[in-house]
């Protein structure tokens, strides 16, 4: 089995925003959700809700961002 970046998604109250993709992206968001909700025993996740999730993982590992934030404030 896999060992995906991502575990289970809180169930939290979303921001909107709008963005466009494309296909290619799309297409490995719906297959990742696919997997990510065959390893949680859950159904597969809207690629739309693993958008937030990925961009938090992608700041909270970005380790110049956080070094270039730390040194603004």
């Amino acid at each position: 089995m896999a060992k995906l970046k991502l575990g289970p998604l809180p169930d939290d109250n979303p921001a909107k925003l709008t963005l466009e993709l494309s296909a290619s992206l799309h297409r490995d968001l719906t297959a990742y959700g696919e997997i990510l909700g065959r390893e949680s025993g859950q159904p597969p996740v809207e690629p739309a809700r693993l958008v937030a999730p990925m961009l938090e993982r992608f700041i909270a590992t970005d380790r110049g961002f956080a070094k270039a934030r730390r040194d603004v404030g």
